[in-house]
């Protein structure tokens, strides 16, 4: 894929700068095919050039953050929903994640209509709170945050947005994934230089605006679900990373609150529960 502006302004450019260096006795003795097996090969190794630039952005910004000890981000994000009426309706949620190798994973976020969900991870146990309904769901999971969160998706069947950044596996995934992979251009994003790449997968296709310099992280990002009716965009937007947060071990531990209510998961329930009425409240299921 290419993107079309970028092609009308390489072209422009291409032409522009061939004016200007190529020495005319040349290009006069240049036959009308030449020249244009010229320009196919310039083009051909721009646009190769431009796709390593690409690829290279995304997986320095993958490695940097699967090797990253400890860190902390805000996220404000959005998401839309496709309605019976054929309207889309864009939901929006802010979300602060901190990450402390290989064990801690905090996760504090808030709906737009205000309700609250803390996830928490300390080495064995993955934690759900709803303060709202003063309940919580809890499942065992050793190994990681790799692992609980593979686990938290997979088998709890849990929604946690953006949920492969905070892995480990980042890197291996996205090559895994990524069909194709795109150059769009280097524009400014929070007053800082960023690439902007474009990646397909067979279900997703994605847009990321990562920061040039030793730091690669991302600032925005855009999921495109072209599967599904509607083909609904996830937008989120990153600020305040922190690279180095102070953070103690309480911080992915759980103490329930007074009186607050332990409820399953809604994989955990027996079959024969659900086939009955369960409302979310009574599991550990998140919006």
């Amino acid at each position: 894929m290419k993107i079309k502006r970028q092609v009308k302004i390489r072209m422009a450019l291409s032409l522009y700068l061939m004016s200007l260096i190529a020495p005319v006795a040349w290009a006069q003795k240049q036959s009308p095919e030449e020249s244009e097996f010229s320009r196919i090969s310039s083009t051909s190794s721009q646009i190769a050039k431009e796709q390593a630039t690409a690829r290279n952005a995304l997986i320095r910004m993958a490695e940097f953050l699967a090797k990253a000890q400890k860190y902390s981000v805000n996220i404000k994000s959005s998401y839309e929903v496709l309605q019976e009426s054929g309207q889309k309706i864009e939901f929006g949620e802010n979300r602060k994640v901190i990450v402390n190798r290989p064990n801690g994973l905090h996760i504090e976020a808030e709906h737009s209509d205000g309700e609250k969900h803390l996830v928490l991870y300390d080495g064995r146990q993955i934690t759900v709170f709803t303060p709202s309904e003063n309940v919580y769901a809890q499942a065992t999971k050793i190994g990681g945050i790799d692992e609980a969160v593979m686990y938290f998706l997979r088998d709890l069947g849990m929604r946690l947005p953006l949920a492969l950044l905070v892995t480990a596996r980042l890197p291996e995934e996205l090559d895994r994934r990524t069909q194709t992979l795109d150059y769009v251009e280097e524009t400014v994003m929070d007053g800082k230089p960023v690439y902007h790449v474009a990646g397909r997968t067979e279900t997703v296709d994605y847009q990321v605006w990562i920061t040039e310099g030793a730091k690669p992280l991302p600032l925005q990002i855009v999921l495109t679900y072209k599967n599904v009716e509607g083909q609904p965009d996830y937008r989120a937007k990153f600020s305040d990373w922190n690279l180095d947060p102070k953070v103690k071990n309480t911080l992915f531990t759980f103490t329930p609150p007074k009186e607050a209510r332990k409820i399953a998961f809604i994989a955990q329930l027996p079959k024969t529960v659900l086939q009955g009425s369960v409302s979310p409240a009574e599991t550990g299921e998140q919006k």
